[in-house]
């Protein structure tokens, strides 16, 4: 089997890369792995032995620069997506609408018969406090500059389905985290200039306590698409575990006391200190966090056997402590973070 991986250098694109490298009874000895990345890594594991190729998504010719490298393969698994910087709302466009279906139509061009597309369980309508399964609507939440590109990019997968051969599979989990990309989470999050380990000493946390979010390690994640990928598994499938994370679990993970601040007031700080640049996270972030529903993941635990080693809280702690310690990998993506590191 020849795979694709694009964004094979980031957070759960490094765990699949150890999934599928590490031996299993899924595992085809026969696997020929190629990687895409804007950026790619120097020769070390996992990154060592794969074919790679640079090449950025959002590039306008995007389509024929991909089609020659899918030649021949069985799959492609379309990880990319841009979070930072969010002030260039552009760019952030280009590359998870406009490059997820850039990725699709190359695909199709190559003759390849799956593609397997990183989605996201914020693609919902706000549902805040409900669980749904795969079938729930999915126009996003709209203050969510995420939110909204990830429903555009499945509704754009909606229409290349209609006329296309290629089968398509799209994954929806809920938060992403491990210990290992803790740097990558501190570039998308701290201020420029405040040391992750400030977070250490920080004595209150300012919440809104209505707060609800699945959660998934990112082994989890790649075990999932291992599992897709082998079995050809085609749909949707949301992927997180439960209980979801709550105030109580990120006041533990950061050993802060939660202290309630209404939601409309935290959504007016962020939107001040962002658009001052003190600060690179987006409001939408804010509303994602208190209108995305919980989910349903029986559909992957009943056709891909897939069984989460990780709870939320695991999860959760993982990613704190790596925040806070710089966690970092061999990638560029996943490189360790200074205090003064840009967000790209």
């Amino acid at each position: 089997m020849r795979l694709i991986i694009t964004g094979a250098t980031g957070n759960v694109g490094t765990s699949l890369l150890n999934r599928l490298r590490g031996g299993s009874e899924h595992l085809d000895q026969n696997l020929e792995l190629v990687g895409l990345a804007r950026r790619p890594p120097a020769q070390v594991p996992p990154y060592d032995g794969l074919q790679w190729h640079a090449i950025d998504v959002a590039h306008p010719d995007a389509i024929d620069l991909l089609r020659p490298i899918f030649e021949g393969a069985d799959a492609v698994i379309h990880l990319v997506w841009a979070f930072q910087p969010t002030h260039d709302r552009n760019y952030l466009r280009r590359v998870g609408v406009d490059g997820t279906l850039a990725v699709a139509a190359a695909a199709e061009a190559a003759g390849v018969a799956h593609l397997i597309h990183m989605s996201s369980g914020a693609v919902y309508s706000p549902a805040p406090g409900r669980t749904v399964d795969e079938s729930a609507p999915r126009g996003g939440v709209p203050g969510s500059v995420y939110s909204v590109d990830k429903a555009a990019a499945e509704a754009g997968l909606d229409d290349f389905e209609k006329n296309s051969s290629v089968a398509v599979t799209r994954v929806r989990p809920g938060f992403i985290g491990q210990q290992a990309a803790g740097s990558e989470l501190g570039r998308y999050t701290l201020p420029r200039g405040i040391p992750a380990g400030v977070l250490k000493y920080l004595p209150l946390l300012p919440v809104d306590r209505s707060l609800a979010i699945p959660a998934v390690h990112a082994d989890d994640v790649a075990d999932a698409l291992a599992r897709m990928v082998f079995a050809r598994a085609t749909g949707a499938f949301n992927l997180s575990v439960d209980p979801p994370l709550g105030t109580d679990d990120f006041g533990a993970a950061l050993h802060a006391r939660p202290v309630h601040v209404p939601r409309p007031l935290l959504t007016l700080l962020v939107d001040v200190t962002w658009r001052a640049h003190l600060q690179p996270v987006h409001r939408g972030w804010i509303d994602l966090a208190y209108s995305v529903p919980l989910l349903d993941s029986a559909r992957a635990r009943r056709e891909l056997q897939w069984a989460p080693r990780y709870s939320a809280q695991d999860t959760l702690d993982a990613a704190v402590r790596g925040v806070i310690g710089g966690d970092a990998g061999d990638s560029p993506v996943l490189r360790r973070r200074s205090p003064f590191d840009g967000t790209r």
